[in-house]
């Protein structure tokens, strides 16, 4: 199995869109379970201690390097990404790794 993590901040925006923001992108990567081939676990954390330097957290499983591969591409992914994630985030960082 293959781990996929993303950690993002968003851009600067005020307190009511954030909270809309983050619900968004919360509803649907998690709807992506089921959607995508390979795709076995999704897990979206908004709730951030104080300590942190992220906002979002992307937690997801998938069955292998090649299923994650697919996952980038699969067209249900695309779309929420450049709906409800891309527009809204500043910094994005990555670590994908095996279990």
């Amino acid at each position: 199995m293959v781990k996929h993590i993303i950690l993002w901040t968003l851009k600067e925006t005020d307190a009511d869109k954030k909270a809309e923001i983050l619900a968004n992108m919360k509803e649907h990567l998690e709807g992506l379970a089921g959607k995508v081939p390979g795709l076995l676990e999704v897990h979206v954390r908004t709730n951030p201690l104080a300590s942190s330097n992220a906002e979002v957290m992307l937690d997801t499983t998938l069955e292998n390097e090649e299923m994650l591969k697919g996952y980038q591409k699969h067209p249900a992914h695309v779309e929420v990404a450049n709906t409800y994630v891309r527009p809204y985030t500043d910094v994005r960082m990555c670590m994908d790794y095996e279990v």
